[in-house]
């Protein structure tokens, strides 16, 4: 099996655009820094799905960054992308986990719904687009189809699933969004809209094996789509020692002096990858200046 990418298309003779991702290996990436519980992995899994098919729209350097906080046990929910396929990603509180009566994880319970989804375009040129909406529902896929109609006025449906097995591993992973395309037929609606009511959840579709081309002929079925492009994904982190420099220069001298005198030097941590970077007393003692 292919490894994780994106499919970018356009179906029923350019009425609707379709995006379908395999997110299994990065999300599994993510969880394995993460160490959560299947609940917070699912959550976090959903939004770096969302997030990295988001960053398939853009172009060049234009990058996305999405946060997520219902004010649920989870707390804030981060991830970013590019338009490469890099997405990385963090929760605050990776353990937590709610089931319902039958089984299914309750990522809802898990995120909560008393707060804002907000999705952050860095479109370059310090030109930014930044979209905000409430929480539906706090299951992540209807809150990405509510932030599209709101936002960015694009009719549009969100599907994504992460299959978590009861020891935390990432079993399945992937999502889609289709968009109505403006002028679109009564009849390319009608069909989709027919579709989406009898899909399978996409957890169930990518552990059967599914790639995103068979999501979409799932879809619109597999003679309406004509394929644009498709896009190797990963989770990569960015980070390095120098992009932590200024953060703690903005601490100040006083602040640095004590992690000179008590500590004799800084750690900083990665929140998106756990990296550790060390700055010894002489290197905080060349900041101060």
């Amino acid at each position: 099996m292919k490894n994780d990418y994106l499919v970018k298309s356009l179906a029923f003779n350019g009425n609707l655009r379709i995006y379908a991702a395999r997110t299994t290996e990065l999300v599994n990436k993510a969880n394995q820094i993460a160490h959560a519980y299947p609940t917070a992995a699912a959550a976090l899994g959903r939004t770096l799905t969302a997030t990295v098919m988001i960053g398939g729209m853009l172009k060049g350097r234009e990058t996305v960054t999405v946060r997520i906080n219902g004010g649920g046990p989870i707390g804030l929910i981060l991830a970013d992308a590019d338009s490469m396929g890099n997405v990385r990603g963090y929760a605050s509180n990776p353990r937590v986990h709610f089931q319902y009566d039958s089984g299914k994880l309750n990522v809802g319970m898990a995120v909560g719904t008393d707060g804002d989804l907000y999705v952050t375009k860095d479109l370059g040129l310090k030109d930014y687009f930044t979209g905000q909406v409430p929480l539906q529902t706090g299951e992540i896929g209807d809150d990405f189809t509510y932030y599209f109609a709101q936002s960015e006025q694009t009719p549009s449906a969100v599907g994504l699933g992460v299959l978590v097995s009861p020891d935390n591993e990432i079993l399945a992973s992937g999502g889609f969004i289709v968009q109505v395309m403006p002028g679109a037929s009564e009849e390319a609606i009608s069909a989709i809209e027919r579709a989406l009511s009898t899909i399978k959840p996409v957890s169930d579709m990518i552990a059967d094996g599914l790639t995103p081309e068979d999501m979409i002929a799932e879809l619109v079925g597999a003679q309406n789509y004509n394929v644009l492009e498709t896009m190797p994904l990963a989770f990569n982190c960015n980070c390095s020692k120098e992009k932590f420099i200024p953060g703690l220069t903005s601490l100040g001298n006083v602040e640095l002096d004590e992690m000179i005198k008590d500590d004799n030097g800084a750690e900083a941590v990665c929140h998106f990858c756990m990296q550790k970077y060390r700055f010894s007393a002489s290197e905080l003692e060349a900041l101060k200046k």
